[in-house]
């Protein structure tokens, strides 16, 4: 199962309206530490399944997205429950960290 890829439009309702806690990806497809990090990120996805979701937002097509979480630099990554931001990272980070980031909200 790969990660969603979200819009401006859909952001709300897919994250700020989850059950269950989201990590975003805030990512672009020119970049490379992104496309590095897009096997590991399906991979948490499938990992966790229904147990968390994991989502992708590509900041060149979702500016107010982004705008509204500060994105300086991507790979960055939000872990949001209840439509609250817990934890942010950016980076090349490995999959335990985003497993690490994920699992104290978890079920």
């Amino acid at each position: 199962m790969s990660a969603q890829n979200l819009t401006d439009g859909t952001f709300a309702a897919e994250v700020l309206q989850s059950e269950v806690p989201v990590l975003v990806d805030f990512w672009a497809p020119w970049c490379g530490p992104c496309r590095m990090m897009s096997p590991i990120v399906d991979e948490v996805s499938a990992e966790l399944g229904d147990r968390a979701r994991v989502v992708k937002v590509n900041v060149d097509e979702a500016r107010a997205t982004a705008v509204r979480y500060g994105i300086t630099s991507i790979p960055s990554f939000a872990v949001i429950r209840g439509g609250e931001v817990q934890q942010r990272f950016s980076g090349v980070v490995p999959k335990a960290r985003l497993l690490g980031a994920l699992n104290p909200h978890l079920r």
